[in-house]
């Protein structure tokens, strides 16, 4: 048996609790867990925002070190280091087999209708699986195409940033929104995929990176991550500030929260010919439009689900960025916690003057 954060009812705290998970299948990877982020995507799921089965695990911002593999496994092998991502991918439908591998629905890489489950509690009772992964816990169990092995000189608890925040915000520079040298970009919002995308952004060689948050502690860390101008998000004028600032708006203008007025924000800060993107996941209930001008003036409008990422390549890509020098999640990790404070890690979330903070479970 292992140890697991477990959401039994929306809106009411994680509970640490014992459940068995099961022996790989033929392509399945069981990973002892090592790290695991805590990720706004599951405060989602925690309070209610965005529906799924219950009892569950969340946590999808993982890695950790392969235990075992199932008898078809090819990518993976025990004793390797990996990041784990929630955009689980098929491989032969017409997404991955077109290149657009994070918008595969993934339903061949669950366990079929009938199968045991992957997790339950020790009297049998099946655990939903949480984004693929369910990883709050000290054990993971996932389909092959769900991790990827990394270089083993990379401390773990940074990797599990890439899983998910790092992935996002650099994929979307590099893959949805392809920033050349010398573009100007605008960052709306700065917790962890937020800083990813600034960090990101300098890496591609943006001209002029424009970071808006309401927290000037948040600011503050955009500036040092790489962004060149920060605006309060609040302000009445910080759209008319970025305009003003880029001589007309921005080429990019990239939505990392979650919220309406953020994503108006964005749209408000581009330039004719500009593209914002959506990257927050918004009240299910709420759209976000251009106007006929925006329209007649080029702009354009885009989500990015999960930064549009390839994440086989992209991962290991991101961690010699780390080892190089150039990416700094050492900024992005605002702390490390234990599994038993995993409800306080989310209460400072909601407090929003931090940036990620990431569970490391003992070893």
């Amino acid at each position: 048996m292992t140890r697991a954060a477990i959401l039994r009812e929306a809106g009411q705290p994680l509970q640490i609790e014992e459940v068995v998970v099961d022996k790989p299948g033929p392509h399945e990877v069981r990973i002892r867990t090592v790290a695991c982020g805590l990720c706004h995507s599951d405060l989602h799921f925690i309070e209610g925002s965005y529906p799924h089965a219950l009892p569950a695990i969340p946590g999808h911002e993982a890695a950790g070190i392969v235990e075992a593999v199932g008898s078809e496994v090819r990518t993976v092998k025990p004793g390797d280091a990996v990041v784990t991502c929630l955009s689980a991918f098929c491989g032969h439908c017409e997404y991955c087999v077109t290149g657009r591998m994070s918008l595969c629905l993934g339903g061949d890489t669950r366990r079929p209708a009938g199968a045991p489950p992957r997790i339950t509690f020790p009297d049998g009772t099946p655990i939903a699986q949480m984004l693929n992964l369910s990883a709050f816990a000290e054990v993971m169990l996932v389909h092959e195409h769900a991790c990827v092995a990394i270089d083993p000189d990379m401390p773990l608890d940074r990797a599990a940033v890439i899983g998910c925040a790092v992935t996002t915000g650099a994929g979307t520079i590099f893959n949805a929104c392809k920033v050349t040298p010398g573009e100007t970009v605008a960052v709306v919002g700065c917790g962890g995929v937020g800083l990813a995308t600034i960090n990101a952004a300098k890496i591609a060689g943006a001209g002029r990176i424009i970071a808006a948050d309401p927290m000037p502690e948040k600011r503050e860390l955009a500036l040092k991550l790489g962004a060149t101008d920060v605006v309060d998000a609040l302000a009445d004028d910080a759209a008319q500030q970025i305009v003003e600032m880029t001589k007309g708006g921005v080429d990019h203008a990239i939505e990392a929260v979650g919220r309406p007025a953020s994503a108006n924000l964005a749209v408000a800060s581009l330039r004719r010919g500009g593209t914002a993107t959506i990257l927050g996941m918004m009240p299910l209930s709420e759209k976000v439009g251009l106007g006929a001008m925006d329209l007649l003036s080029g702009k354009k409008l885009q989500g990015a689900i999960m930064g549009g990422n390839r994440f086989p390549v992209d991962i290991p890509r991101l961690v010699d960025f780390y080892l190089r020098g150039l990416l700094d999640l050492d900024s992005i990790v605002a702390e490390t916690i234990s599994l038993e404070k995993i409800n306080e890690g989310f209460d400072r979330m909601k407090k929003g003057d931090a940036a990620r903070s990431v569970i490391v479970f003992d070893q």
